[in-house]
C-alpha cells in the first residue's frame, strides 16, 4: 500500500499558494459581495477587487511570503523602457479600438452604461486586476517555470472575460500575453496597468458615443 501511494511529487509552496489564492479571489469576486453598494463616487465592485486583487496577495508576499513586494512588480521597474511601450501601445491600440467598438453592437450594449464608472472606478478596477494577473501571478510563477509564466497567467485572465462581448474576450488570451510581455519587460505592473486603463476607458467613451 505504500508503494501505491507513492508519488514522488514536491511542490513549491509558494507556487500553491498563489495558485490557490488567486483562484479562490477569482471565485469570491464573482459569488459576493464584501462592501457596501457603494463608497460615494467609488462602486463596491472596484473596491472589492481592490482588496482580493491587491490588498490580499500584499499582505500574503509581507506576511507569508515574508518577501519584498519589488520582487512581484510592485516598482516603477524600467521605466526609460516602461513610458515608450506604454505611448507606443496606445497609438496602436486607439485605431484598433475605434473601429471594434463602433462596428460592434454588442460592445456598446455591454459598455455604454459605464461611463459614470470614469476614471476613478476603473483605475480602482484595474490597480488591483493588474498587479495579481502581471505582478503576483506573473513574476511569482516566472521563477519557477521561466517565460511559461506569460502564458500561464494569460489562460485565468482570459477565461475571467467570459461574459463579456465575445470579439473582446477572445481577444484577452493574446491581449494577457501582451500586458504579461510588459510587465517581464520592465519587470512592473505599472505600464500594463497604464495601457489597461487606456484601452478599457477609451473603449468605454467610443462605445457609448461619447467620442465621435
Amino acid at each position: 500500500m505504500r508503494n501505491l501511494l507513492k508519488t514522488g511529487l514536491h511542490f513549491d509552496w509558494k507556487i500553491v499558494t498563489i495558485t490557490i489564492v488567486s483562484t479562490l479571489c477569482l471565485m469570491v469576486d464573482y459569488y459576493h459581495r464584501l462592501t457596501p453598494k457603494a463608497w460615494g463616487i467609488v462602486e463596491w465592485k472596484a473596491v472589492d477587487r481592490t482588496i482580493l486583487y491587491l490588498v490580499i496577495p500584499l499582505l500574503i508576499t509581507l506576511l507569508i511570503f515574508r518577501e519584498d513586494p519589488r520582487k512581484y512588480g510592485f516598482t516603477l521597474g524600467d521605466w526609460r523602457a516602461g513610458l515608450p511601450i506604454t505611448v507606443l501601445a496606445i497609438i496602436i491600440f486607439a485605431p484598433v479600438l475605434w473601429f471594434v467598438a463602433r462596428g460592434d453592437t454588442s460592445m456598446q450594449d455591454y459598455y455604454k452604461s459605464q461611463v459614470s464608472g470614469l476614471p476613478w472606478n476603473t483605475f480602482l478596477n484595474l490597480l488591483g486586476w493588474e498587479f495579481f494577473f502581471r505582478g503576483w501571478i506573473l513574476l511569482g510563477y516566472a521563477r519557477k517555470f521561466g517565460p511559461e509564466a506569460l502564458w500561464l497567467q494569460a489562460v485565468p485572465f482570459a477565461l475571467v472575460h467570459i461574459g463579456k462581448p465575445e470579439v473582446e474576450t477572445l481577444s484577452t488570451i493574446f491581449g494577457g500575453f501582451a500586458f504579461g510581455w510588459v510587465a517581464w519587460r520592465t519587470k512592473s505592473f505599472v505600464y500594463p496597468l497604464l495601457i489597461h486603463w487606456f484601452v478599457a476607458s477609451f473603449t468605454i467613451l467610443v462605445a457609448a458615443g461619447m467620442l465621435g
